[in-house]
């Protein structure tokens, strides 16, 4: 669907370009002052690598909760295709102590305040398992936009952590930009989903590509335009 077809009608305060243009703007100076982190150059994409984020230790923790509680992945409902994501999930406690502590470290990395974030999900890939090409951020006509609207709002950026290595195949690729970023245990992986002006950035589109040999692991945490967590708690 074009960005002509999306186009809101009226206002929207759960989808507000210049909330999330702040948003953008706050981390792409966090972000561009830290010397850990890496700025991919591409002209169409606000999109920056952390290799090394996380050690050995951390890793084989979020891979050990994954391979405990992952069921097959899902997507929104009205968006089903059969094949189109075909590996396996689960959402991590937050308040899990290991859990809540690189979530911690991975919001203050983007200077985001993490009850905007989503819980983290943990992701498996196995050997012919993948995600084809989509995007993080809400499609405001979809009909789950009613639901997500009002507990959050818009996905503004996206941190993605690879916890291991698959022998071959699994890379993280961006086709409107020609980047693909292959795991690497610990690697931290962030972009905006938004353009700088706070609207829908298509060219944000990626795929996990299929695994070839061996397995993947990931984790990703989706930041809010809204506190995520006060409306999903409220009683």
């Amino acid at each position: 669907m074009s960005a002509e077809a999306e186009a809101p009608t009226k206002f929207d305060p759960n989808n507000d370009p210049a909330k999330l243009a702040k948003i953008g703007a706050f981390v792409t100076k966090r972000l561009d002052s830290n010397p850990l982190v890496q700025k991919i150059d591409v002209p169409e994409l606000q999109a920056y690598v952390y290799q090394g984020f996380l050690g050995k230790r951390d890793c084989d923790i979020l891979i050990k909760k994954i391979d405990a509680e992952a069921v097959p992945s899902t997507l929104y409902k009205g968006t089903e295709q059969a094949g189109f994501r075909t590996s396996y999930s689960c959402h991590l406690n937050r308040w899990d102590a290991d859990v809540a502590r690189i979530e911690a470290r991975m919001s203050d990395t983007l200077g985001i305040d993490n009850n905007f974030a989503e819980t983290m999900q943990g992701q498996r890939y196995q050997v012919g398992q993948e995600f084809k090409s989509h995007h993080d951020f809400f499609h405001p006509s979809q009909s789950y936009w009613e639901q997500e609207g009002p507990r959050g709002g818009q996905r503004s950026w996206t941190a993605m952590i690879f916890l291991n290595e698959p022998e071959e195949g699994g890379a993280t690729e961006f086709p409107h930009i020609g980047i693909g970023i292959r795991p690497q245990a610990g690697t931290m992986l962030i972009w905006n989903n938004m353009k700088p002006d706070g609207t829908l950035n298509y060219k944000s589109l990626h795929t996990g590509t299929p695994v070839k040999q061996g397995v993947k692991h990931i984790i990703t945490k989706w930041y809010r335009q809204n506190n995520w967590l006060e409306l999903n708690t409220a009683s």
